[in-house]
Order: structure tokens, then sequence, then C-alpha cells
């Protein structure tokens, strides 16, 4: 087994072991204080857009190692 798959599998579980915690996050703020869950919403866009984001760069880079 090549280790470049190995990392991109990694990363993949980095990825969306970050996503569930920041949901997590999310729906406890949300409970504790409905009123700002539009505020909320957009900082878990941003922040799920920078995870996404590292996520693909480390794919392309598996590409290009291979």
């Amino acid at each position: 087994m090549n280790l470049t798959f190995l990392g991109l599998c990694l990363a993949c579980f980095g990825v969306s072991l970050a996503e569930g915690l920041m949901m997590s996050s999310l729906f406890k703020s949300a409970s504790r204080q409905p009123e700002i869950i539009g505020q909320l919403r957009s900082l878990l866009i941003l922040g799920v857009a920078f995870v996404e984001g590292t996520f693909f760069v480390t794919l392309v880079m598996a590409f290009i190692i291979k």
C-alpha cells in the first residue's frame, strides 16, 4: 500500500472529525442562544470552507506526489 493514499485516508478522517465537532458545537450554541443562529450559521459555513479547502489541497498534493 502506498503511503500517499494512507495520508489521504487520514486527511479524510480528520476532515470528517472536524466537521462533526463544528456541527456539535453549533447545535450546543444554538440551544443555549437561539437568537444568534444567523451569526452562527455564517461562521459555520466559513469554518467548513476552510476545512474542506485543506482537504482539497491534501488531495491535490496526493495526486501530484503519485
